[in-house]
């Protein structure tokens, strides 16, 4: 295999994982802002590339670097087009954008788009160049003391995990996060799906991520192995603890439970064996939970997304254990505690570079430009308000699918032991003064109930006369306010569940009879089987006839 021609496969299959950032990021925030986070995701890397190109590859790559630390831009791409090496810049690139779009998730919902693209750049074209420049290029004085970070666990993902952490440390919370007491709400992802494709995307070039720079077959094989076993067994590790935890396995969780793992194993993906990566796997797929609660419930630090947990700790966990699991000189192999010495000298440099340097960015950008936006813009929502872009889904209103035929219910709900029949259960709630049905009396019956349970209610309706109906999706809950559940560790103190509110205008159809019918069609025992209530209805006007009262009624039940 010509591994020159993969080497830049490898680097095209990490240009596409700004597509994974881009959709987990969406599907973990708001609907109002899906277009400024697509913007952003767009902007990270076009930006990137610019400053990159004027910049940031020569002060990495240059071989006139000065004591190991910084090298002197060239621009041989312009002097001398055919004899540059176009494969190592391309490869460098790309891995560069990823540093500066894992610190757009931290930030997202309240972050000035222009603030972004300004601290974008400087990642772009001076942070990341210099503190990679340590590890990657042969002279770096982390390069020569032997740090292992094969792929950049530490040099790219720490530093955008500890970025965004600073970033949202300034920014502040998003409006709502937090009630007066502190507690932490649950602020839900608007498209779960979109979250999860965007996790599959990122693990798929991961792939290249970790293998474009292997040396031979032999040693690609092994890297993508243990790109496969970490991000497996984190997930599995997170998904049993989540669910011993909080009595069911959490989903937001789990989709950043590989790519904490995939992080983790970034490092030591080519030092490693099997072993060692599933020790990675398990580490990290339950510190990322533990992470994330306490980023969000204890310190008050609010990430939309997890890049702090995902990226900034297992980041840093994955580059230390390799210093542990390295088969050729990590300490539980035989090697001692220097490699794991050298491991951690490597973090705690790139760490306090990253903090100095991205406080100091920040700390000019809010006082030169701002960093957030303002209330207004962001209740609205940043599409709008930053972009002009009314909604990132303009041809899209919610809709319900209705397939449950009565009989062979989808969702069956059966009744509980020892409950009341249907005749021994509350009576309904009547919102006006109690009124008798007529033929000349028009009155309103509103049903709410749970979708599973409209063909029962419809057929029911329909067996007695009445027809006409209007069925609109709600979220609701009762007095008892639901089971409480949770959502990336956050409890939902009220969960609002999807219902049915069906509305009905009758008079010639007793409304004891539509209360009677609708009762015995939604009755199971639960809690839960809805409510009825009824208005007193002054006019009715049909449009088109302009037929009033009764007679407007009339072909409608």
């Amino acid at each position: 295999m010509d591994m020159s021609v993969w080497y830049l496969v490898g680097a095209i299959l990490v240009f596409f994982m700004q597509c994974g950032f881009a959709a987990v990021e969406a599907g973990f925030t708001r609907a109002k802002n899906a277009g400024n986070i697509i913007m952003k995701n767009l902007m990270d890397f076009c930006i990137g590339t610019v400053v990159f190109v004027a910049l940031g590859y020569g002060i990495m790559n240059s071989e006139n670097y000065f004591f190991g630390l910084i090298g002197m831009p060239e621009y041989q791409m312009f002097t001398d087009f055919y004899a540059f090496d176009w494969s190592n810049f391309f490869f460098q690139l790309v891995f560069c954008a990823t540093a500066a779009t894992i610190v757009s998730g931290a930030m997202a919902e309240r972050t000035k788009f222009s603030s972004y693209c300004i601290y974008s750049a400087v990642i772009s074209a001076v942070v990341y160049p210099i503190e990679a420049g340590w590890v990657w290029n042969a002279q770096g004085w982390l390069a020569r003391m032997g740090f292992i970070d094969f792929a950049g666990s530490a040099v790219i993902h720490m530093v955008g995990g500890i970025s965004g952490l600073i970033g949202a440390i300034m920014l502040g919370a998003r409006i709502g996060k937090y009630d007066e007491r502190g507690n932490s709400r649950a602020i839900l992802g608007h498209n779960i799906p979109l979250a999860a494709m965007g996790t599959f995307i990122l693990w798929f070039c991961w792939y290249g991520f970790n293998g474009a720079a292997a040396s031979d077959t032999a040693q690609l094989a092994q890297i993508l192995g243990n790109t496969t076993i970490a991000p497996a067994v984190a997930t599995v590790a997170c998904m049993l603890f989540t669910w011993v935890k909080n009595g069911k396995p959490d989903v937001g969780m789990c989709l950043n439970a590989p790519l904490a793992g995939l992080v983790g194993i970034t490092a030591g993906c080519a030092s490693l064996d099997a072993l060692g990566s599933a020790v990675v796997g398990v580490v990290t797929g339950i510190l990322v939970v533990v992470i994330v609660e306490t980023v969000d419930t204890k310190l008050h630090i609010d990430d939309p997304v997890g890049a702090v947990a995902v990226h900034g700790g297992c980041g840093l966990t994955g580059t230390v254990l390799t210093g542990l699991l390295a088969t050729d000189g990590g300490l539980l192999y035989g090697g001692g505690f220097h490699q794991l010495g050298i491991q951690c000298l490597g973090v705690l440099a790139i760490a306090a570079y990253t903090i100095v340097t991205m406080t100091i960015v920040f700390q000019i950008i809010r006082a030169a430009n701002g960093l957030r936006v303002s209330a207004e813009e962001e209740i609205a929502g940043l599409d709008s308000t930053e972009h002009g872009l009314p909604s990132a889904y303009a041809d899209f209103m919610p809709t319900t699918t209705l397939t449950a035929m009565p009989g062979a219910n989808a969702f069956p709900e059966p009744v509980a032991e020892g409950g009341k029949g249907v005749d021994q259960a509350a009576p309904v709630q009547v919102m006006s003064a109690p009124m008798p049905a007529s033929d000349v009396k028009l009155s309103k019956v509103t049903v709410m109930c749970s979708q599973a349970k409209f063909e029962q209610l419809k057929s029911a309706m329909n067996d007695i006369g009445v027809t006409g109906m209007t069925v609109t999706q709600v979220l609701g809950c009762g007095i008892q306010k639901g089971r409480t559940e949770y959502y990336r560790g956050v409890p939902l103190s009220m969960n609002l569940l999807p219902k049915l509110q069906v509305d009905m205008v009758v008079s010639k159809v007793p409304v004891a009879q539509v209360v009677d019918a609708a009762r015995k069609a939604l009755y199971t025992g639960r809690i839960g089987d809805g409510k009825i209530f009824v208005y007193g209805v002054e006019q009715a006007v049909k449009v088109r006839t302009n037929e009033r009262g009764y007679d407007a009624l009339q072909g409608e039940e």
